[in-house]
């Protein structure tokens, strides 16, 4: 095996298994918490998970822009001095917009637990910006080790800050939350150390660097528009039902998404090696490439679809306030399948060819058809069940339709594979709503996935091998 397969696989090794033990820390917060809390405490908590996960994008594409550049270079070849004085730059350009998020709710927003969250939203802003600088870094240089630690580590301190918690008799949300920024906090500092020689440095004048920065804004600006985007076509929904519902169905259904998103915890794991190595591979073999991964990678995605009944059947006997949630993950589940391909394949390559206003443009007209249709659902229909579906139906859709648009430009036809694979997911859904017996649904999708994977079997064996021929060249 040759330098760059035991690259590659230690990377996955260090990812996996960053992500595993984050796995676990999931399924211990997703059994336990919701059980600890109550349903109203835990929705407060999960109003600010909700609220917190578009902190991210506070930096307008800045981050976004050097992570485009540095994919793929060496860390020793960067140019520490220019980024180590833009990370202090946008870290105070992070405070001075958080101070007036806080500020904006203090003077404007009536004294409610929604207003506390938002401005505990605001602080814990600072932080993630960051620490996601630091793992932008990590990550475009191919340090997978020191990135996975930053990753998980953070998740330790946590957990066992609530393990303390929670055993001497709390079961404040307001804790959670200080716990959570605590923890961010902590190991922030930890990978500020673990790039010191570009942190700890003179900065350089900000006239020096202005160029730079706008620059940086100016390419990742588009990227950071598509996530936005992105979150917003699940996000716009939830923000729906959490104005037109009460809080606690907001938090049956965030319930339903978070079990939904473990399952997504590996698939991202492979996605973070996937950028910086599909950025030093020749482009010529990049639809060779694709083929083989998508080959392989969807009817692993759609394997795991089969845990839904054995997982729905125990997290009801231990969580029966939450019975309707994991109905609703009967339609949800196979997000797996369309979030993990887009975060895996799709959106990777996108950005590896430097396709960043396809990923927009898709995202855009997603995001428009979830708006238009969550007003209806929501608000004229008043059917919280057609808006969990439109949730699916949206992913689905901007799965399918960025694919499409990557095929076209890899010269890769997979019309016949993708109505297979929609058929499948529709089987799925449909079962799970139409048979009562739960395990009769388990039964049918389980065979309808035992013949696609037949009729694919040949394709699947022959990606195996041409994948392991590609790791020895």
């Amino acid at each position: 095996m040759n330098s760059k397969a035991k690259t590659v696989i230690k990377n996955l090794y260090y990812t996996v298994s960053a992500n595993f033990a984050t796995l676990l820390i999931s399924v211990g917060l997703n059994l336990f918490v919701p059980k600890l809390l109550g349903i109203t405490e835990y929705s407060f908590w999960q109003l600010y998970v909700f609220y917190s996960s578009y902190v991210g994008f506070l930096h307008l594409g800045w981050i976004d822009g050097i992570y485009l550049k540095i994919g793929g270079e060496d860390y020793n070849n960067l140019n520490k001095a220019k980024l180590g004085s833009q990370y202090w730059y946008l870290g105070l350009f992070e405070l001075m917009v958080s101070v007036i998020i806080a500020m904006y709710a203090v003077l404007f927003l009536p004294s409610s637990e929604k207003t506390i969250i938002l401005i505990f939203t605001a602080i814990v802003a600072v932080v993630t910006i960051a620490k996601q600088f630091i793992q932008y870094v990590l990550q475009s240089t191919n340090r997978i080790r020191e990135y996975a630690h930053l990753s998980r580590s953070d998740r330790y301190l946590y957990v066992a800050f609530l393990v303390i918690y929670f055993l001497l008799g709390g079961r404040s949300f307001y804790w959670l939350i200080t716990f959570d920024i605590l923890s961010k906090l902590l190991v922030t500092i930890w990978g500020m150390f673990q790039i010191k020689d570009m942190l700890f440095i003179k900065i350089l004048p900000f006239n020096q660097i202005k160029s730079e920065i706008k620059d940086n804004i100016n390419i990742g600006s588009k990227l950071m528009l598509s996530s936005i985007a992105s979150m917003l076509i699940m996000g716009t929904i939830r923000f729906f039902v959490q104005n037109h519902w009460s809080i606690e169905e907001f938090g049956k259904l965030s319930f339903t998404l978070s079990i939904s998103n473990m399952f997504l915890t590996f698939i991202n794991a492979v996605g973070v090696v996937m950028f910086p190595l599909l950025r030093r591979t020749n482009q010529a073999r990049l639809p060779e490439l694709f083929k083989t991964l998508r080959s392989l990678f969807v009817p692993i995605t759609y394997g795991f679809l089969i845990f839904y009944v054995p997982v729905k059947i125990i997290l009801v006997s231990w969580l029966p306030q939450y019975e309707v949630s994991l109905m609703y993950m009967g339609i949800l589940f196979p997000m797996v399948v369309y979030e993990g391909r887009m975060s895996l394949l799709i959106n990777t390559y996108l950005k590896a060819l430097r396709m960043e206003k396809t990923i927009l443009y898709v995202n855009i007209i997603t995001l428009l058809i979830s708006v238009v249709a969550g007003v209806v659902t929501v608000f004229v229909l008043n059917n919280l069940w057609l808006s969990v579906a439109l949730i699916i139906f949206c992913l689905a859709f901007r799965c399918n339709f960025a694919e499409y648009l990557l095929s076209k430009r890899l010269n890769v036809k997979l019309n016949f594979q993708m109505f297979l694979e929609t058929i499948l997911s529709v089987t799925f859904i449909l079962s799970n709503i139409l048979i009562t017996n739960q395990w009769g649904s388990f039964l049918l999708y389980t065979l309808t996935f035992s013949v696609f994977l037949l009729i694919f079997s040949k394709q699947i064996k022959s990606s195996f091998k041409t994948f392991y021929q590609l790791m020895k060249s």
